[in-house]
This record gives C-alpha cells, structure tokens and sequence, in this order.
C-alpha cells in the first residue's frame, strides 16, 4: 500500500540559512508524530506540505500526486488541512461561523462565493453536527475570540474537519492547555483516527506526543535524526542528546 502522503527529499534555504535538508518523511494511516527542539524545521516542512511555502528541492506526493507545485486552496481541496501553532480563528465570528468559513472553502475560488447561501439549513446542520462531535454545541453562538485557549484549540480542529480532509497537520494542538484539556484533546484526535483520517502531530509536550502517536519522527536542525514507535524514540541517544544539547 502506497504512503498517502509522502515528503521526498525535502530541502529548504532561507537565503544562507538552511531550514530543512535531505527531509523524507512518509504518513499513511496512523497518527504521526513530528517532534523535535525549536528550530528543527517542523513547521516548515508543514509549510511546505500545506503549499505556504515552495521547497528549494525536493518534492511532496499525496495520494501519489505531487502537490508541492499547488495553491493552498488547491491542496486543502485534495484533501489536507492543518490548525496552526498560534490559533487563527475568525475572532470576530462566531464558533458556528467560523465552522461554517470551512464548509465553504470549496466554492471561495468561484463565483458562487458572491451568491452562496452558508446559513442554508443543510449547511448549518453539517456545521452543528462537527461542533458536536468536537464537544462544543454550547458554545456555538459564542464569539470565537472570547474563548479560553483549549476551546480555540478545539474549534480550529472543528473548522479544519469542514473541509473535508483525509489528512489533518496540527501544530502543537496541546500548547497552553492544562493536563486536563490535553487529556480531552488526545481522545478527540483518537476519534479522528477511529473515523480513518490520517493525523501528523507537531508537539512539544512530550508526554502528549508520546502517550498518542503511533509512530515519531524527530527533526534537529533540519535533518532527520531518529524515527520509530514511541519507545524506540525515547530510548535513542540522539534523541536525548538533542534535547539536552550534548
């Protein structure tokens, strides 16, 4: 069986600074951790996969259609959709509406954009039904920016699931919350996984990302330095000595 997605020698400068180098990472069906110390080139390479930024070299195939060349919109409409390290919601909107921005994603290239009904009952029935499952109806007709941060954290992966992904990136997803709501997060995501998605997890918490992925790759200073279960990881000189800066 094929990678779904798979990252093939991924290079990427920043003018004299090298970001990533030589980076080959392949996620098929499985929650995928991607961890590593600040400055590893984590986000980048989700920059890149997401289409924000273009590799220097090498190239990105998702259901074995290369998609590094693409517009984000492009690569959100096959498939792929990401929250962010710093939660981005639609302050001013409400938690429905800002579900609802991504159950119109496909049409924003077009212009049914101009004429589109989003507050159509169908569609709003779709939106409540992915704030359910998110556990967060109650909150529904709140305005997204005066939630606490677990709850934008929840909502960002609530507005990601409206497009429709196959793949979800989320980048650090358990940053500033409590042990609780991280607890509360990691079944939210094991739901996702139950459902078939396929998940990449960016994380610092180390507990979180070892406790819920299935398989880690760690990054240090552009290159890849260890892959393999949770226990393999922990267990791997490199990867302590990366951490502790030996």
């Amino acid at each position: 069986m094929s990678a779904q997605l798979e990252a093939k020698n991924i290079t990427k400068r920043f003018g004299g600074l090298e970001a990533l180098r030589d980076v080959s990472v392949t996620a098929q069906d499985e929650i995928l951790g991607l961890i590593g110390p600040n400055g590893a080139g984590k986000t980048t390479l989700f920059n890149i996969i997401c289409g924000f930024l273009r590799p220097t070299s090498g190239q990105v195939l998702f259901e074995n259609r290369a998609i590094h060349t693409r517009r984000t919109h492009e690569i959100t409409q096959l498939g792929i959709a990401r929250t962010f390290q710093i939660v981005k919601p639609f302050t001013d909107l409400t938690v429905l509406d800002n579900v609802l921005s991504g159950l119109g994603c496909s049409i924003y290239p077009t212009p049914r954009a101009f004429t589109g009904q989003y507050h159509a009952p169908a569609t709003i029935k779709q939106a409540r039904a992915l704030l359910e499952f998110a556990d967060m109806s109650k909150w529904a007709d709140t305005i997204a920016g005066n939630l606490p941060i677990g709850l934008q954290r929840r909502l960002e992966i609530a507005r990601a699931l409206a497009t429709q992904p196959r793949l979800l990136l989320l980048d650090e997803p358990a940053a500033g919350l409590t042990a609780g709501e991280a607890d509360e997060l990691a079944t939210l995501i094991r739901k996702l996984r139950a459902q078939g998605k396929a998940i990449i997890v960016i994380e610092h918490n180390m507990a979180f990302a070892m406790n819920l992925c299935q398989r880690i790759v760690v990054l240090a200073q552009g290159v890849i330095i260890a892959q393999g279960t949770p226990a393999q990881v922990q267990s791997d000189e490199r990867v302590i000595n990366a951490y502790l800066g030996h």
